[in-house]
């Protein structure tokens, strides 16, 4: 019996799908793309209106033999691709490869792979959508056009191995621009001073800070100020001058796109960007999750929209009525701000179905698939729930000329917050804790202590990638298929490393950075790659002709290629020589940054091609054999801390060792970064539980 073919791109994929559809459908993987630009070649013929030459991908000839035997045994093709312009585009491919008429309904597009969104789109193909195409094909060829000129000048006046494209030189930028910003930082002094206060007859304390002077903000620059303002205070009266009392609404956070997604897991689960979109993939192809058999369970990851489909919004507010109450459903199902151009073709990343709890179906994922399925569950219901409402209180208390302030907050209806509340970057904190009920305007307060304290601005952050994935989305650059890639190119090309989960760039990264900055401004320019961002979306919503683009592009930037060439001299990158001789031809060995940060390299190369690990030392003695402590990496690139005489001397650490001893047990304290928070001693020995806050 002749059956429709239906190809997707992954087996996984295929495996679900062929199980909603029957014996009816055959159902194959392209896995992936088929067809691109050769590598060994341009691919581009600007002469000829920028004609893209396409090949068969290598190793995929024998899937494309697969397919065309399938397809002649076959009713009719039908292309499930991804329903994005990767997706379109793979469908095109496949539907010139398979010969489908051009003007076929072959393709089929979903959401969601659930058996009911399947059979659904099934049975209502559509043509390919050529704007969609043509938005794919103008980004790949501009970003050949970029690359395959850009790289090779970079060879010639760099060093070989370098490569420059149009959105990840960037992404480069943005970590070198932040670098300088934190060199060039200066910090100011500033002070600020917390009274201790006491109701008399109340044991509870009343914390405030120092607001204002004579009416006006206080801004304590030195000590000799603050010293100044203790001795105003010595003796005086504090009196709260005035209460306010009010009742604020928070508002839940919309649900996952892309971007906060991979920002969220970040800070939530410390999933790096790439493996955010490793495991969210696993959920959306399809999980055996038991009696109901594999099925997807979240909606298509690589979107930039909010918008949630009423039938799941309808679905949503029953599971909230049944399980929380009427109190926590709002009235009107939430709809959040759409921002940018294409967003409304997709919704956000949410569960398939909100009954798919996730401890109830845990024991059928892997510990990362749990992770992430309930924090994009918990995000989702959380984000069609009721409002928060909660009551805070400010107490001023005067002191002669001077106002502190104390803040207090109590919730008083947790709404979506009885589910999730988002993280927040850089350590902030939400108003917390509470203020005794029976505080009085006109009460007179006793001064239990002033803690006055010295504090110093701080640069601005480097970059993570909760932060650059941020970052990119803002400033327009990439769309969300891109942010991960992104993210991983710039690390494997040696412009940026992480150290301490930052991004720091190399001298290579600067080095290519001012280069491109000097001569391509506008390949390096944030506001003009954002442009360019846009008019890709404007190819897709059919308003601009994809060729056109390539045109008004190349044309300028085939004359600034030129006079580039010219202009720039080979630009040398010294490298630092050390101590450390070769121990194959005995030339002194010099400092080179690979992937994993710095390593000995013999500069003989290629004659000679020895490599050693650059071993850093932190100043403190092994506390086995008093031999140097020093900074080594494992494979993957994580820092660990080792003895120099090893293997004479196995000592190993993943936490930095100090030259302290626990008081309790005699072992080594290490150090702990606890983020914001600061910095903690604690034993290395895991069976004693003692550690000491660090001041910063």
């Amino acid at each position: 019996m002749s059956k429709y073919l239906v190809i997707v791109e992954s087996p996984a994929k295929a495996k679900t799908i062929g199980k909603f559809l029957g014996k009816k459908y055959m159902v194959k993987a392209s896995m992936g793309h088929v067809r691109d630009l050769p590598k060994s070649q341009f691919g581009v013929d600007v002469e000829n209106n920028f004609s893209p030459k396409y090949i068969t991908i290598r190793g995929k000839g024998d899937i494309l033999k697969e397919l065309r035997s399938a397809a002649k045994k076959s009713t009719g093709i039908l292309l499930a691709t991804d329903p994005d312009r990767e997706g379109e585009a793979i469908a095109w491919h496949l539907q010139h490869q398979l010969e489908v008429k051009e003007n076929e309904k072959c393709r089929v597009e979903f959401n969601e792979i659930t058996k009911d969104a399947v059979q659904k789109a099934m049975k209502s193909p559509r043509t390919i959508d050529g704007a969609r195409v043509d938005a794919q094909q103008a980004r790949r060829v501009l970003d050949r056009l970029v690359g395959y000129n850009l790289s090779p000048l970079l060879w010639r006046k760099v060093k070989k191995g370098l490569s420059a494209g149009r959105v990840q030189s960037v992404a480069v930028r943005l970590i070198c621009d932040r670098e300088e910003e934190i060199k060039a930082f200066v910090p100011e002094e500033y002070w600020s001073l917390t009274g201790v206060f006491r109701k008399p007859g109340n044991k509870t304390d009343i914390e405030a800070k120092l607001l204002k002077h004579k009416n006006k903000k206080i801004k304590i620059s030195h000590k000799s100020e603050m010293d100044r303002v203790i001795s105003d205070l010595n003796g005086a009266d504090y009196v709260i001058s005035e209460i306010k009392k009010r009742e604020k609404k928070r508002n839940p956070s919309p649900p996952f796109t892309t971007s906060t997604m991979q920002q969220e897991a970040y800070r939530k689960l410390n999933f790096a960007a790439r493996k955010t979109m490793q495991v969210a993939q696993q959920l959306y192809e399809g999980l055996d999750i038991g009696p109901e058999g594999t099925v997807g369970l979240v909606t298509y990851i690589r979107t930039d929209s909010t918008r949630i489909s009423e039938t799941a919004q309808e679905e949503t507010a029953q599971y909230i009525l049944d399980n929380y109450g009427a109190d926590y459903k709002p009235d009107k199902a939430r709809q959040y701000q759409v921002r940018g151009r294409t967003q409304n073709a997709h919704e956000a990343i949410r569960p398939t179905t909100i009954k798919h709890e996730p401890d109830q179906i845990k024991k059928f994922l892997t510990r990362d698939q749990y992770k992430l399925y309930k924090l994009i569950w918990e995000r989702f219901l959380a984000s069609q729930m009721s409002s928060a409402v909660i009551d805070t209180t400010t107490v001023d208390i005067k002191a002669g000329d001077y106002i502190f302030r104390a803040t207090g907050s109590v919730v008083k209806f947790p709404g979506f917050m009885k589910v999730y509340t988002e993280s927040q970057d850089n350590g902030d904190k939400d108003e917390s804790g509470t203020l005794p009920a029976d505080l009085e305007k006109g009460i007179s307060l006793e001064a239990r202590k002033l803690e006055p304290k010295q504090h110093f601005t701080q640069p601005p952050p480097r970059y993570t990638d909760a932060s650059l994935v941020k970052a990119l989305e803002e400033n327009g650059i990439g769309r969300p298929s891109t942010y991960a890639p992104i993210v991983e190119t710039i690390q494997k090309r040696g412009y940026v490393i992480k150290e301490e989960k930052q991004f720091y760039p190399t001298e290579l990264g600067f080095v290519v950075v001012d280069l491109l900055k000097e001569h391509f401004p506008e390949i390096i320019d944030i506001q003009f790659t954002a442009a360019l961002e846009d008019r890709l979306d404007s190819i897709e919503e059919g308003n601009t002709d994809w060729k056109e683009i390539l045109r008004e592009f190349y044309t300028p930037f085939k004359k600034t290629l030129d006079k580039a060439e010219k202009n720039i001299g080979v630009i040398e990158i010294e490298d630092e020589v050390s101590d450390e001789v070769c121990d194959q031809c005995g030339r002194n060995m010099v400092i080179k940054m690979g992937r994993y940060g710095r390593f000995l390299a013999c500069p003989g190369f290629p004659e000679c091609r020895n490599t050693k690990p650059l071993l850093e030392t932190i100043g403190v003695s092994c506390p086995e054999c008093g031999g140097d402590i020093v900074l080594k990496r494992s494979k993957k690139g994580r820092k660990f801390y080792g003895c120099s005489n090893y293997p004479d001397c196995e000592f190993v650490s993943w936490d930095q060792p100090t030259d302290k001893r626990c008081p309790e047990c005699s072992k080594v304290l290490v150090q702990k970064s606890m983020g914001s928070k600061g910095m903690v001693f604690k034993c290395s020995d895991n069976k004693c539980k003692y550690q000491e806050r660090v001041l910063t």
